[in-house]
């Protein structure tokens, strides 16, 4: 069955510009500017007034039409990370040896590098290199906690991913080795009082 025109809205919020060109979505901010390239999805993009967008397809199949909310979200979550940013807390979880985690800001690139050793005991030193944008940083007043903070979600997640699955206990029963580097808690920077 095809759907003859199936749209989404998505309401803009005051001090956030949307720039939409040929599928290409600006969107700018009080943290910033974040730009992301959605051509690969067939869905136009309109605008009734200043402060909505309003995104259509039409004649689309039900996977077609599925797409519709995945944009709106996408466009939704840089919206979200101009304004508020993101914050990703993870613990380090171990049972014997305790894990050290260096951090390093590659001066060649300028994008922090992760460095975790002794996980498990092994002498195997494991570098992650972040994404960019994304900063990272041991809590200051709780013990074995890295912060990883970042105005696009996408790249704070797949950073706190990275890190996540470069300690996987290989060869072992993962029911018993937990030992690794976990997402505890997600939120934004500038949290709502």
């Amino acid at each position: 069955m095809r759907y003859i025109h199936s749209q989404e809205e998505l309401k803009i919020p005051e001090g956030v510009k949307v720039h939409i060109k040929t599928r290409i979505v600006t969107v700018e901010g009080p943290r910033g500017k974040l730009t992301n390239n959605l051509g690969h999805v067939s869905v136009s993009f309109s605008t009734p007034d200043k402060s909505t967008i309003h995104i259509e397809l039409h004649h689309g199949a039900r996977k077609n039409v599925a797409t519709l909310r995945t944009v709106r979200t996408i466009i939704n979550n840089m919206i979200i990370g101009v304004t508020k940013g993101f914050k990703y807390k993870m613990r380090y979880v171990y049972a014997h040896f305790p894990i050290n985690v260096n951090m390093e800001k590659n001066k060649e690139t300028g994008l922090w590098e992760v460095e975790i050793r002794n996980y498990l005991g092994e002498k195997t030193i494991r570098h992650i290199t972040m994404q960019p944008g994304v900063d990272v940083e041991a809590t200051k007043n709780v013990k074995d906690q890295l912060e990883l903070t970042g105005n696009s979600l996408e790249n704070v997640s797949q950073s706190a991913a990275d890190i996540q699955q470069v300690c996987r206990a290989k060869n072992k029963d993962i029911r018993k080795f937990l030992d690794g580097l976990y997402v505890s808690e997600r939120g934004n920077i500038t949290e709502e009082a």
